[in-house]
């Protein structure tokens, strides 16, 4: 790519230098199109690193960026022409790439795939949901605790008498797949489509899903680092277009009690020169190399929680009765289990499904980790047991069968301490990271766990 012509055709006047910290949230540095020249783009520029949750402490504080100039693209959003380039973070104590840089590490882990000689290629393909609602707010102090949505689908607002009252709304569970006026973002959605076009980011489908305020854009597979990548231009795309239009977006796994949550399934295969080394004449269409990378998963899917599943609320999900996948189990087709493998006409598109994950995960990190375990299955020949292709949200006696996954994040993080070993193979986890994430993701519970909750008040006011 001739950086400097893309600059001066397309007339860019800043650019706008991001990276992501450890929960999975982008910054970002901004200059003006004078101070870039070659040297800037080889050798980056310093930041401090101790601002930022988890990472340097202030006697060891300067961190370098480097941009990643495959990444450039215009950014939309911005009123002066910039073009957005991600970067990788870089220590100037030792030269290297940083190594709590969730980008580095995702890096890190394609390096290790292609040292094991099992593959030289991992795909991912993602499907974030999310809310949007009209407002919302929401606060948390000793003397007063709430949260209060407010979104124009919520079925309730029939039965109120305000004068725009136009009946077309959604009842809990009942979303999924309404034409317009019912849907009544498809503009909006189309909008968001458009913009992440324009940022590079494949764009196949959009739809409303189960829940009123809740909806889907399915974007293409793509490489490890570039499809964790997709996931974060995703989010600032949605929640950019979402306060444009007077709206607000969020990716939190369950923010409706009593309706489906939010989570970000991810479709998953290795390749090798070429060819899909998943695919095969076993039990679905799968390869053998493919059955123990799911063993992988489900032998560490505990412990993945922490990553894949990041939150408090996350667990509010997890939740049998909601469509959640709480059963470590696999199947073909069935959407109850966990581990799902979906129907495909070509030995090209043949994949797992891990549904399990939500959109609060650093998609870095939890892209490299679900790797990291399926690689730890595969080189430990770890099967995954029977295939299960109960109801499993029906049928309690075959559910019982099988283990489940963290009831909260309090058990994932136990499960993460007791179990990483995998992650740590090649270096592409390392016990600094993990210890940064871990006090940080504690720290989380703990504040949680001391605060009164409104719904404690209904219960306990009066005993």
């Amino acid at each position: 790519m001739d950086i400097f012509k893309f600059f001066k055709d397309n007339q860019i006047n800043n650019i706008d230098c991001r990276f992501t910290d450890l929960l999975g949230t982008w910054h970002h540095i901004t200059f003006p199109i004078h101070m870039i020249n070659d040297d800037f783009l080889n050798t980056g520029f310093y930041f401090d690193g101790s601002s930022i949750m988890g990472w340097q402490p202030i006697h060891r504080s300067d961190m370098i960026l480097k941009p990643d100039i495959s990444t450039c693209v215009l950014d939309p959003f911005c009123d002066s022409a910039t073009a957005s380039m991600i970067c990788y973070v870089h220590d100037p104590y030792t030269e290297n790439l940083y190594e709590k840089d969730p980008r580095s590490v995702a890096l890190k882990c394609l390096n290790y795939l292609k040292s094991t000689g099992i593959a030289d290629q991992a795909f991912f393909g993602p499907e974030p949901e999310f809310f949007i609602f009209d407002s919302v707010t929401f606060a948390s102090t000793p003397y007063h605790s709430h949260y209060h949505m407010i979104c124009d689908e919520f079925f309730h607002l029939n039965g109120t008498q305000q004068q725009d009252n136009h009946g077309f709304r959604i009842q809990s569970k009942r979303g999924y797949l309404p034409t317009f006026p019912t849907d009544s973002m498809q503009d909006m959605r189309q909008e968001m489509c458009q913009k992440m076009t324009e940022m590079k980011v494949f764009v196949e489908k959009h739809h409303h899903e189960v829940a009123p305020g809740q909806h889907e854009i399915g974007i293409g597979r793509n490489e490890l680092i570039k499809c964790a990548d997709d996931i974060q231009i995703y989010k600032h795309v949605v929640k950019n277009v979402a306060f444009l239009n007077g709206k607000t977006a969020t990716f939190m796994a369950k923010p409706v009690f009593g309706d489906n949550g939010s989570g970000m399934h991810v479709h998953q295969s290795l390749w090798k020169k070429g060819s899909n080394i998943f695919s095969g004449d076993g039990y679905g269409g799968l390869s053998e190399a493919a059955l123990y990378y799911l063993g992988g998963i489900l032998r560490h899917g505990r412990s993945l929680n922490a990553l894949t599943n990041p939150t408090t609320n996350s667990y509010k999900r997890l939740t049998p009765g909601f469509e959640a996948p709480v059963i470590l189990a696999y199947s073909s087709s069935n959407r109850s289990a966990a581990c799902r493998i979906p129907l495909s006409t070509s030995p090209h598109s043949k994949r797992i499904e891990i549904r399990f994950p939500d959109p609060t995960a650093n998609p870095y990190l939890a892209l490299s980790a679900m790797m990291m375990a399926g690689l730890d299955g595969i080189k430990n020949k770890i099967h995954p047991g029977d295939a299960c292709d109960e109801d499993l949200f029906e049928n309690k006696k075959a559910a019982s069968c099988f283990p489940t996954l963290c009831g909260s994040l309090k058990e994932a993080l136990d499960s993460l301490e007791k179990d990483h070993d995998y992650l740590m193979e090649g270096d592409v986890f390392t016990k600094s990271l993990l210890n940064a994430y871990l006090d940080i993701k504690w720290q989380e519970v703990y504040e949680l766990s001391k605060r009164p909750h409104p719904y404690e008040f209904d219960q306990y006011y009066n005993s």
